[in-house]
C-alpha cells in the first residue's frame, strides 16, 4: 500500500497539483450539470418533511463517492471493458485491468498505486480519440456494464437529496466524462471528476493537475460548494473510503457507506453515521425519510443476494 492511504487527513495537505485538479473538476462538472439540472427532482410534496436532508435548503447539497458507494466496483474498470469489447486495447491489456479490478474487490480498499497505474492506462488508451466519442461510448457501456451495479440503497439516499430539493454530485477519480454520464443516467446534478486534458476536443493524454483522489476531492468539492454559494455546513458527504476522509470531513454530515476497515473506525471515533449495503444488515439510522430508509434496507438486501448468486 503506498504512503498516501495510510496518511490521516491533518498530514495529507493538498498540494498545488490537488488544488488545481479540484477546481478543474468542479468548472467541468459546473458546465455539465446545466445540461442535467432539468432532470433534477421536485421536492418533496408538503408534510413529508423529514429532519433531513432539510426540504428546500438552497444551501445544502450531497456528494457522493462513485466506486463502492454509489456502484459495486470500479467505474474505470467496466469502462475499460467497454473499450476491450470495441477494440481499444489488446487483451493483456483487459488482463491488466482484472487484476485490479479483483484487488479492489479482495481488499476492500483504493490502492493508489493500482488506481494510479489504471488511470494511466487509460490515458494512453484513449490518446487521440474525440471527447464526443468516449461520451457516446460511455452511454453504451452504462447500459452494458454499470447500471446493474448500482447500489439501490444508496440510491435511495441521493434520491432523498433530490427530493428535497437538493443537488447532488458524484465525486470520483473516474474520468469526469464517465461520471458525467452515470450522474445523468441516475437523476443526478452533475460530477466532479479526474479531467483529461484535450486541445480542440481531442484527448492529449494527460491530466489536468493530478488524479481526484484523496486531497483533491475536498478540494474540488471546496471549490464548488464556493461556486455555487453552499454552506458546507449543511451539506452532505458519503463515501466508502477512508482514502475520502478529507472530503467527508469538510461537510457537517458525513456518511460511512460500505466503509473500509479504517473509516468504519474513524467514523464510529467521531460518531458519523454509517450504512453497509453489502450484507444486507441492520445499520446505524441516518435520519432520512421513512420510504427512503426501508427502499435503502431492502435494496442492499437484493443486491447482496444477487451478489451471493452470482459467486455461487
Amino acid at each position: 500500500m503506498a504512503a498516501l492511504g495510510w496518511l490521516t487527513p491533518r498530514r495529507r495537505s493538498a498540494t498545488a497539483r490537488s488544488v488545481l485538479a479540484g477546481e478543474a473538476s468542479a468548472e467541468a462538472a459546473r458546465k455539465s450539470s446545466q445540461e442535467l439540472e432539468e432532470l433534477a427532482h421536485e421536492a418533496a410534496p408538503e408534510g413529508t418533511e423529514p429532519e433531513f436532508p432539510v426540504v428546500g435548503d438552497d444551501k445544502a447539497a450531497a456528494f457522493f463517492d462513485l466506486d463502492n458507494t454509489v456502484m459495486q466496483g470500479a467505474a474505470l474498470f467496466h469502462f475499460g471493458r467497454g473499450l476491450y469489447k470495441r477494440k481499444f486495447f489488446e487483451t493483456r491489456d483487459l488482463y491488466r485491468f482484472a487484476w485490479q479490478q479483483a484487488w479492489f474487490r479482495l481488499a476492500g480498499v483504493e490502492d493508489p498505486e493500482h488506481m494510479q497505474d489504471a488511470r494511466d492506462s487509460a490515458l494512453s488508451i484513449v490518446k487521440g480519440h474525440r471527447v464526443s466519442e468516449l461520451m457516446s461510448i460511455g452511454e453504451e457501456i452504462y447500459d452494458e456494464y454499470m447500471a446493474e451495479r448500482i447500489w439501490p440503497g444508496t440510491r435511495a439516499l441521493a434520491e432523498a437529496h433530490l427530493d428535497a430539493g437538493q443537488k447532488v454530485w458524484l465525486v470520483t477519480a473516474a474520468p469526469v466524462e464517465i461520471a458525467t454520464v452515470i450522474a445523468r443516467r441516475l437523476g443526478l446534478t452533475g460530477a466532479l471528476g479526474t479531467v483529461a486534458e484535450s486541445v480542440d476536443g481531442v484527448y492529449t493524454g494527460k491530466l489536468v493537475g493530478e488524479p481526484l483522489h484523496g486531497p483533491a476531492k475536498a478540494e474540488a468539492v471546496r471549490a464548488l460548494a464556493a461556486a455555487e454559494g453552499l454552506d458546507l455546513g449543511r451539506c452532505a458527504a458519503y463515501s466508502d473510503s477512508h482514502n475520502d476522509i478529507p472530503m467527508l470531513s469538510l461537510v457537517g454530515h458525513p456518511y460511512a457507506i460500505n466503509p473500509d476497515a479504517k473509516l468504519r473506525k474513524h467514523a464510529r471515533k467521531l460518531d458519523w453515521r454509517l450504512r453497509d449495503y453489502r450484507t444486507g444488515r441492520k445499520a446505524a439510522k441516518v435520519g432520512i425519510p421513512a420510504a427512503a430508509g426501508v427502499g435503502a434496507v431492502a435494496g442492499g438486501t437484493a443486491a447482496a443476494i444477487a451478489l451471493h448468486r452470482r459467486r455461487r
